[in-house]
């Protein structure tokens, strides 16, 4: 599977691997049952348990069924920093092309193109009596979206185009909330780096993905890039090892930042 470079905001290019088509093909069936479940599991508590009309209920299919299913993927991806449940079961995950996660106007936009790429959401508000079309909208829709992925040089959808992100792979479910926050228990703690103030969560957060993939393939080249950016940038001399170099940044940034 090829690998995806995004740069980071030190000018320096982390690779990862582009998400496999048959995992973004799970990923995507996994909602799609979810999403099914939900909608089947409603239209019975509404159509079936209550009493009531025609017209009251179809508000109602519009209220609690269609808004929730069209709103699900970017409900998830903004609270669940680039994942479905689809995508978190196979460790999948959207990532902005310029490094670290999607701000909120990505994932608005690339789910705004969600809306007519999917042909799910559509066929929901047809009634049940054109099943037939429903079909073949379904399998139209979803036959462009794949040609679109296919072509695309980083597997992306038209969302993903317009959005500046990707669907990447990976075995550690990354955030800034969940990469970038470390406890510092240590009483006495003295920061050696209080210029790490000037960095950003970004910044910090591509600090962390730089070590993680460092452990992973026991590649130093990109930690030693970064690491050298990092002292011109911030006007630091240090004789650590980069990889105690660049923990202790994270370590500082965490005390002084929880201190403020």
């Amino acid at each position: 599977m090829p690998d995806v470079l995004i740069s980071t905001p030190f000018n320096i290019s982390l690779e990862f691997e582009i998400a496999p088509f048959h995992k973004r093909l799970g990923a995507y069936f996994i909602d799609l049952v979810i999403l099914l479940l939900y909608m089947y599991l409603m239209k019975y508590l509404i159509y079936i348990i209550t009493d009531i009309a025609f017209e009251q209920a179809y508000t109602i299919d519009i209220l609690l069924i269609c808004i929730p299913m069209l709103l699900y993927h970017v409900v998830c991806e903004i609270t669940m920093y680039g994942q479905s449940l689809g995508k978190k079961a196979l460790r999948l995950r959207v990532m902005s092309l310029d490094g670290g996660d999607p701000n909120i106007s990505q994932y608005i936009l690339r789910w705004f193109f969600r809306i007519w790429e999917w042909p799910l959401f559509f066929s929901v508000l047809l009634p049940d009596i054109y099943i037939v079309i429903k079909f073949f909208y379904f399998i139209f829709g979803g036959v462009v979206v794949v040609i679109v992925i296919a072509v695309t040089a980083k597997n992306q959808r038209l969302g993903d185009l317009a959005a500046g992100t990707t669907i990447v792979n990976t075995k550690i479910d990354s955030s800034i909330h969940d990469t970038v926050f470390m406890e510092i228990t240590q009483k006495d703690y003295k920061v050696l780096f209080p210029e790490v103030l000037k960095l950003s969560d970004r910044d910090i957060n591509t600090i962390k993905s730089v070590l993680t993939q460092m452990y992973k393939t026991n590649r130093y080249d990109t930690a030693h890039r970064i690491a050298g950016r990092i002292k011109e940038v911030l006007k630091i001399q240090t004789n650590l090892e980069v990889d105690m170099f660049l923990e202790r940044l994270i370590a500082d940034y965490n005390y002084l930042a929880t201190k403020e």
